[in-house]
């Protein structure tokens, strides 16, 4: 735990190198000193199908959702928040609608297994 999940439109990956950004993005995680390096774990997901207000495809977005096990201050999660804008807005400045959120998830119902 965390998870950085990040979603894109499909045309993003012709102007954004999207394995970079998702390296700097969890680079960032890792760099906050929060959590444990072994512990963080990316991955981006191509959308072919979205729709934004009444421009339907023709605007690009990428949104980084970070999820974490509940019990993080605001003050934290604000900035990370804010540090993963700042990555996203260095590799596509281009990309019209670019967002990040900080979602917890419940420790009571969390598990996984680990080999």
């Amino acid at each position: 735990m965390p998870h950085i999940v990040m979603e894109y439109s499909d045309p993003v990956s012709e102007r954004v190198s999207i394995g970079q950004l998702l390296e700097d993005l969890h680079q960032t995680a890792i760099g906050s000193g929060i959590f444990d390096v072994s512990d963080v774990k990316s991955r981006a997901y191509a959308c072919h199908d979205w729709l934004i207000a009444d421009k339907d495809d023709q605007e690009n977005f990428i949104h980084v959702t970070l999820w974490l096990l509940d019990g993080r201050d605001e003050e934290r999660k604000r900035n990370l928040s804010h540090a993963f804008l700042d990555v996203m807005q260095k590799h596509a400045p281009e990309v019209a609608s670019l967002s990040a959120d900080i979602r917890d998830m419940d420790r009571r119902w969390y598990a996984k297994v680990e080999r």
